[in-house]
């Protein structure tokens, strides 16, 4: 437990003897994250940076309400058929996130009002298709006419 600040003495020269004093005393040697920087340095400061910090602690997490849930899978739909292996997979995604928001017109979700349009799934799939060129590779070769055997005999 640390003393009383004695009558008289300014508080920077109190807390600062006794920082000198624990250092001499080697109390700061060692300590976890010694040489690192501080977590989070150059932010912006957020009201709920402890509540944010505790649950990155504690590996926890919270649903997003239904409208921000739903404009972030359409988000990430996108990408997805953006980066499909084929055409009928990109085209898949986006009919799939397309039934989805029509799914949410007809019932209340939670949050902000949804402002998501329905994907144009031939958009998409030219899209797709821009950015995956069909490479033309050359006919393969057709295998060289082989002789019979019975031809070969009667002729050599």
């Amino acid at each position: 437990m640390t003393d009383r600040k004695p009558p008289g003495v300014s508080f920077e020269t109190w807390i600062d003897r006794q920082i000198r004093e624990a250092t001499e005393r080697g109390e700061f040697d060692n300590l976890p994250g010694a040489g690192k920087p501080l977590p989070d340095a150059g932010r912006q400061p957020d009201e709920m940076w402890w509540v944010k910090q505790k649950m990155r602690a504690e590996n926890l997490s919270f649903p997003l309400p239904g409208t921000l849930a739903l404009r972030k899978d359409a988000e990430e739909a996108r990408a997805a058929a953006a980066d499909a292996r084929t055409e009928a997979e990109a085209r898949r995604i986006i009919e799939e996130i397309n039934g989805r928001i029509r799914e949410s017109h007809g019932r209340t979700l939670s949050g902000p009002p949804l402002l998501q349009p329905l994907f144009d799934v031939d958009e998409v799939v030219a899209d797709w298709r821009a950015r995956h060129p069909v490479v033309e590779r050359p006919a393969p070769e057709p295998p060289p006419r082989r002789r019979s055997l019975l031809r070969r005999f009667m002729r050599g």
